[in-house]
């Protein structure tokens, strides 16, 4: 689960939550900043045994507060990255895993309402099934994130979530590793996240999401579930689209129903019409002439999970073939632009009025809103697919 993207809450919600009592809340002495760390766990009624375990011999990871200034960006094509990640070597071993744990699956769904390929897809993409969780430590990162003074507020309190763990006995401080932001286990959750929902699976009286797959299985199905998911429903199906589309209306939050597109000519691939009455979406993330999908609501889990317009849609694409759908229809996407073209394309957007957001070079929310906007002044499909013909317009 990625740190970066999936907290999102206003800044002035998360500092109203965040306890202003204690001194050194971020910068500054380390010793100090801990000090206010301990202090507030003592107060939150941790014992001072189980914190000083927590905090001893904490320090400052350098290698995480250069990985927290140079995040990636994310420049792969729907195509690109969805046939990388949803490749038949996982589809594979993720069949084997919904046989190994069918019991914890169907207890999953039972419980929580969620079908077993939607967890094992994030189970797939977060840590190839466990086998890639991360090496820095967990507590360290988390430290280091609280000190600085970037986003104090995000991180100070998953640090004290993960002493909450020590004292649980769900965590060695000393040893446990997980992602640079703090992030734990098979499915990549974050501290706080673990405590409000973590299951214990396997029955062995503790909450292990790094080493149980039952815990890491069943915590993720009640924090989707925590998320909205609605049991029954779709979340995300393959259609194929006419020509004559009034693509000016595609794109996330649309005000349309599933039968309104349906209506349109839009065709299920999958022949199943029956979620007609639910609000759907119609998402082309190449474009007219790409893969074309329905959103419905239950999709919006997925933007809660990780806010990238590219993992949702493959993430909740690989669910679907998990769960039996057949590969998608590539189609013909009409060539994107590079970088250099990407960022000429922001900058006279920007010149426009639109926000944009950072000129990046990535076809991100923001641009893909505003290119959808011009390509209908301009008289273009709007399908929100930024190519030459729409630079060259402008």
């Amino acid at each position: 689960m990625k740190l970066a993207t999936r907290l999102s809450l206003p800044l002035a919600m998360l500092l109203a939550s965040t306890s202003v009592s204690f001194a050194q809340q971020c910068g500054g002495d380390l010793g100090a900043f801990l000090d206010g760390i301990r202090q507030e766990s003592l107060a939150a009624g941790t014992p001072a045994d189980v914190v000083e375990k927590a905090l001893a011999d904490a320090r400052i990871d350098e290698k995480v507060l250069a990985r927290d200034r140079s995040q990636g960006v994310f420049r792969q094509t729907f195509l690109e990255f969805s046939q990388r990640t949803v490749s038949q070597a996982r589809l594979d071993i993720g069949r084997q895993k919904l046989t190994e744990f069918a019991d914890t699956f169907a207890r999953a769904e039972q419980e929580y309402g969620i079908p077993a390929g939607v967890i094992t897809a994030f189970w797939a993409m977060e840590t190839d099934f466990g086998a890639v969780q991360g090496d820095f430590n967990t507590r360290n990162a988390l430290v280091t994130l609280s000190h600085d003074c970037r986003r104090p507020e995000l991180f100070r309190p998953q640090l004290l979530a993960l002493i909450k763990m020590v004292q649980h006995a769900d965590l060695d401080p000393a040893t446990n590793t997980g992602a640079w932001a703090g992030e734990i286990g098979q499915v990549q959750m974050l501290p706080k996240d673990i405590i409000e929902f973590g299951v214990d699976g396997d029955g062995d009286g503790h909450i292990n999401v790094k080493t149980s797959s039952p815990d890491a299985i069943l915590t993720a199905a009640k924090f989707i579930q925590h998320l909205g998911f609605k049991q029954g429903e779709p979340w995300i199906q393959e259609v194929s689209i006419p020509e004559n589309l009034p693509f000016e209306k595609s794109g996330l939050g649309g005000t349309l129903t599933a039968g309104d597109w349906f209506k349109l000519g839009v065709t299920p691939r999958d022949g199943n019409t029956g979620f007609a009455a639910l609000p759907a979406s119609l998402v082309l993330p190449q474009g007219r002439k790409g893969p074309a999908f329905i959103t419905y609501p239950n999709f919006n889990i997925y933007l809660e999970w990780n806010q990238s317009f590219i993992y949702t849609t493959s993430a909740a694409y690989f669910a679907t073939r998990l769960s039996g759908a057949p590969p998608y229809q590539k189609g013909s996407p009409e060539p994107g632009l590079s970088v250099d073209e990407m960022k000429m394309l922001q900058t006279k957007l920007e010149a426009l009025g639109y926000d944009v957001g950072k000129i990046d070079g990535i076809l991100g929310s923001g641009t893909r809103v505003a290119v959808q906007k011009e390509q209908q002044r301009l008289g273009l499909p709007a399908d929100g697919w930024a190519t030459s013909a729409l630079l060259n317009a402008l």
